[in-house]
């Protein structure tokens, strides 16, 4: 008996010049990181405290409990060397009908057919899924822990868990050696170069470019609502959109943004934009456009926004329209910040606002929802620390903290597609938005993170209120009429704290919309698509869950009703407005010059 030797097949000279390249690449790839500045370890991981307490749990389970542990421990063996067996089988039988039963949830990460047919894929993908149920159910057996912490620990390890997943290595994901056999080496050459331009971009660090950066230009793609700025100081650029009916409501309309993006997303295309959706309905609108701070704005605390944002817009706008009265819209943080400057207005005896909208505003906040994994002193610490140092909070760390709430979605499949297939980036205006981050103050946001997400100054029972501008606030201070909307699937502000909040407003007559969708798409989601729908409930039951059970579905978007609610607060008919007036002139037209630079060192 003899054996033939199987010589391996020789390399075409393309797959030999794209293995030289990424030799090249190799070189250029190192320099690339080799710039990355340290990061303070206290805002990229919980603290010390948080991890010695989850071990030192999880070793007082083990001696108190050796007995559950061993349970743990042989229930995994069992599963995970029974499976192993049954895969070595079909393996080394080379019989894909001899692959394991695959029992896994469905999970879009898998969705390549080989990680059911293929004795190697599937075993790598249910050994995943038996590490994964008995790390999670380790985690949630474990004794000594308050329900807080052992709600982090869950979150953590559900992110270690996403971070190890066999899609997210090239040896172990089919879609991309499928690829790479195909195109000769050339997927991984474009993934390489992919990662290298993510990283010389940004400094060494690996962020992955969710949109073409070339397909879009805010003011020439996007945001191109006709309209003007009108008035500009060093917090805000205000714009008044130019009419499209002949008439409009005698109360103009201004949107507050938040800070923490910049304001086109609600001007995304014709198609999709609110703001001119909402001059199509007969309505004089305002937007404020923020600044995006460098660190000359450290000092800039939550009077600021509220004195020369807030209140200084409203004047403003009152100034231009000649009006007495005008109705307000809030949007995240800005949502949050709005219902202090009512509080405080209310405090003052001030009467300028005549309704206020909130959209996916969060008030109270005694259930933070996931954002919260990241709200206790061990990161709220390293942030402090960090704007002692640089006067700011960095737009990397902000988009860094909302993406890990997402992270299959933002952070590893963009990736896989970037480095692994080498796809270049789609061009997608929301993913472009996105991308687009502003800094924080470093003041404002401590203030914040500190006086309203941790204390609950604002909402709390029993608290004195939060202090601003010489007066205690308290949510119970706002009482002009109030339309909220919040989102199904929000994981920024889940829409069972923001309930809890305009729940405990002092407002006689308000009203609650659930919209479908996320806190983006909830909101973007103009009437033509026909995609989410809301719900409503006349009734405020203490329980948000009570509210959803006796809410009435309505298909398509909240748009139209929330514009009825408008409509119904906003006066009778006066002819419609050009932007300014003599004493407010043209100073650029719309979108304005704080959309798209940071202002002067």
């Amino acid at each position: 008996m003899t054996t033939t030797e199987v010589s391996p097949p020789e390399m075409s000279d393309t797959l030999k010049k794209n293995l030289a390249r990424i030799e090249e690449l190799t070189a250029r790839l190192i320099a690339a990181m080799s710039r990355k500045a340290p990061i303070r370890p206290s805002l990229q991981a919980p603290g010390p405290e948080f991890v010695g307490k989850a071990f030192g749990a999880y070793w007082a389970e083990m001696m108190t409990h050796p007995e559950k542990v061993w349970q743990q421990q042989l229930e995994y063996w069992g599963k995970t060397l029974g499976h192993a067996i049954e895969a070595q089988q079909a393996l080394l039988d080379g019989d894909d009908s001899l692959v394991p039963e695959d029992h896994t949830p469905y999970d879009r990460r898998f969705s390549n057919p080989l990680w059911k047919t293929h004795p190697y894929f599937n075993y790598l993908k249910q050994q995943y899924f038996i590490g994964a149920e008995a790390i999670e159910k380790a985690v949630d057996e474990i004794e000594g822990l308050d329900e807080h912490e052992r709600y982090r620990l869950r979150y953590f390890t559900r992110q270690i868990i996403d971070m190890m997943a066999p899609t997210n290595f090239l040896a172990s994901n089919p879609d991309a050696l499928e690829k790479a056999v195909e195109t000769e080496g050339q997927s991984l050459v474009d993934g390489l170069e992919n990662m290298i331009r993510d990283l010389e971009k940004n400094e060494g660090e690996l962020i992955v470019t969710l949109s073409d950066p070339e397909a879009f230009r805010v003011g020439g793609n996007l945001g191109t609502t006709e309209g003007a700025v009108v008035f500009r100081n060093r917090m805000f650029e205000l714009i008044q959109y130019a009419p499209r009916t002949e008439q409009v409501h005698e109360i103009p309309l201004l949107i507050f943004p938040p800070w923490i993006n910049k304001f086109y997303i609600l001007d995304l295309k014709p198609e999709n934009s609110l703001i001119r959706w909402i001059t199509e309905q007969g309505f004089t609108l305002f937007v404020v456009s923020w600044i995006n701070p460098d660190a000359s704005y450290a000092d800039v605390g939550m009077e600021t926004y509220v004195e020369e944002g807030f209140l200084t817009a409203i004047g403003e706008v009152r100034k231009i329209t000649r009006q007495d009265k005008i109705n307000v819209v809030g949007y995240c943080i800005a949502g949050t910040t709005l219902a202090l400057t009512l509080a405080l207005m209310k405090r003052r005896g001030d009467t300028s606002i005549n309704a206020a909208t909130f959209l996916t505003t969060l008030t109270d906040f005694s259930d933070q929802g996931e954002v919260g994994f990241f709200l206790d002193d061990d990161f709220v610490d390293g942030i402090e620390e960090e704007a002692r140092e640089t006067g700011l909070m960095s737009s990397l760390y902000m988009s860094r903290t909302f993406s890990y709430l997402r992270a299959n979605d933002l952070i590893y499949q963009p990736a896989i597609r970037a480095y692994m297939l080498g796809n270049p980036p789609p061009a997608f205006d929301l993913l472009y938005w996105n991308g687009d981050g502003t800094n924080l103050p470093g003041k404002m946001a401590v203030e914040y993170l500190r006086g309203l997400c941790q204390q609950d100054a604002f909402a709390g029972p029993g608290k004195e209120g939060f202090a601003l501008l010489g007066e205690r606030l308290r949510i119970e201070d706002v009482t002009v009429p109030l339309c909220a909307v919040a989102c199904e699937s929000d994981h920024i502000a889940p829409w069972r704290s923001s309930y809890r909040g305009i729940r405990k407003m002092g407002a006689l007559d308000k009203t609650f919309i659930l919209s479908e969708s996320g806190h983006i798409a909830g909101i973007v989601n103009p009437p033509s698509k026909m995609k989410y729908g809301h719900f409503t409930n006349p009734t405020w039951p203490q329980s948000p869950d009570d509210w959803k059970a006796g809410a009435e579905a309505h298909a398509g978007t909240w748009w139209f009703r929330w514009g009825d609610w408008l409509a119904a607060r906003s006066g009778g008919q006066v002819p419609a407005r050009p932007p300014g007036d003599a004493d407010h002139p043209v100073l650029a037209p719309a979108p304005g010059r704080y959309v798209t630079q940071i202002p002067d060192d």
